[in-house]
């Protein structure tokens, strides 16, 4: 288990991040989310002890980080940093070796990767004659030969078509079985959502939300409702019950007023417009960013 304990950095007058507490369990993905300049990166850096904490305490399984700990963690920077003239095979072997690899395994574990990845025919390739996805899955294969017990991923699905970035997933659901314990720095709010079971949101280095996503959706989930419709969606936008809308081409995703009740404005919407379907649902989490986002900047 990860756990770490009121965390805070500091850099000369700038509070980048302040007093952040979290734990990830093993078998976890865990969502750390939050707009552009959160806070994010630092958090991340911290926890790997690239940068030094002002305070705060950061434990795996009880301990603090030695290491033992960095041996047996996995990190995908969102900054590519590959040497454009090493090879391929080169490349692996030599992040395999800095975890305390034998080359001799970490070569059968490289084409091992190489394979599953599908660029095992380039090998003996230079990174910089891989497309920009083929390079990305090289430093996916870089932080993962060693077989680490914490995965720590920002961005990893940055330059990736929806084919590789179903690949990616399925490796990482395939981890989650394993027992690793894996933290998912992302903005792609849809992947976060299906894959992380909990996240912490942050915002000025601050925390915003934090805790279990289902439970999460339930504190922000009182009256959604779904309408797909054809005809003038002026009779959604300017009914009385809407607290807040959003309208795409065929359906409106929707916020009523505490008082409203979704059946008593499927009725009333229903005599004024041709209603092709009608739900009750959860916010999304990429709702649920925007407007934590949106009240913690005000």
């Amino acid at each position: 288990m990860l756990e770490v304990k009121n965390l805070t950095k500091i850099f000369k007058d700038t509070v980048a991040v302040n007093n952040i507490s979290f734990k990830i369990e093993p078998g976890k993905i865990f969502g750390l989310l939050g707009p552009n300049g959160a806070g994010k990166t630092t958090t991340i850096r911290t926890v790997l002890n690239i940068i030094k904490p002002s305070s705060g305490t950061i434990l795996f399984d009880n301990k603090q980080a030695s290491k033992k700990f960095f041996n047996i963690t996995g990190y995908l920077p969102e900054e590519r940093g590959l040497y454009k003239k090493g090879k391929v095979e080169d490349t692996i072997l030599y992040f395999a070796q800095l975890k305390g690899m034998e080359r001799k395994i970490a070569r059968l574990e490289a084409m091992r990767w190489l394979k599953k990845m599908e660029i095992e025919r380039y090998e003996n390739k230079k990174i910089e004659e891989l497309s920009k996805g083929n390079q990305q899955k090289v430093q996916f294969i870089s932080a993962v030969i060693h077989n680490p017990r914490l995965l720590i991923l920002d961005e990893p699905f940055s330059g990736f078509d929806p084919i590789n970035q179903q690949l990616i997933k399925e490796v990482l659901l395939s981890f989650i079985v394993s027992g690793k314990t894996i933290i998912l720095s992302t903005h792609q709010m849809d992947t976060a959502e299906k894959l992380c079971s909990d996240i912490l949101l942050i915002n000025n280095g601050k925390e915003v939300c934090s805790g279990n996503l289902s439970n999460i959706k339930k504190q922000y989930g009182s009256n959604f409702v779904k309408v797909e419709f054809a005809g003038n969606p002026s009779v959604l936008i300017s009914h009385p019950s809407v607290l807040l809308i959003d309208i795409y081409s065929n359906y409106a995703e929707i916020q009523l007023k505490e008082s409203a009740l979704p059946y008593e404005f499927l009725r009333d919407i229903a005599s004024k417009i041709n209603v092709t379907h009608f739900s009750i649902v959860e916010p999304t989490l990429n709702k649920i960013f925007i407007d934590s986002i949106k009240q913690s900047s005000n």
